[in-house]
């Protein structure tokens, strides 16, 4: 099982990445994010003991608090979406029984709903 090693990196004003990996005691700066790794592999592998390739890496960007903030409101809506697309489904699938079971075909129901009879007919098999 390898080890893995957690680097915080921050941003600071001079628009460097201040990265960090406590568990091994280095500190390093890097211009982007994607170099973090890179950059920090060797130092780790030498202040641990370890072969630069017989370690884990997981960098953990510090983010303002508003990023944050935003983010958890996108996933809420997202999921708020995911229900009601699943809401509006089922009321489909039981508008579909209900044309159906009133004794309509499928490509007449699929005309009343506004879709194809394909889509129809997934519905009332759904």
């Amino acid at each position: 099982m390898s080890r893995t090693f957690t680097i915080t990196a921050e941003r600071v004003r001079s628009g460097w990445w201040v990265t960090e990996c406590a568990e091994a005691g280095c500190v390093s700066q890097v211009r982007r994010l994607d170099q973090v790794a890179d950059d920090l592999r060797e130092a780790i592998a030498y202040q641990a003991g370890l072969p630069s390739g017989g370690f884990d890496l997981v960098v953990v960007p510090v983010l303002p608090v508003e990023y944050q903030e935003a983010v958890a409101e996108a996933e809420s809506a997202r999921k708020a979406e995911a229900e009601a697309r699943n809401r509006a489904a089922r009321a489909s699938r039981r508008a579909v029984r209900s044309l159906r079971d009133a004794g309509l075909s499928v490509r007449d129901v699929g005309t009343v709903m506004g879709v194809s009879h394909q889509r129809a007919a997934q519905l009332a098999e759904g």
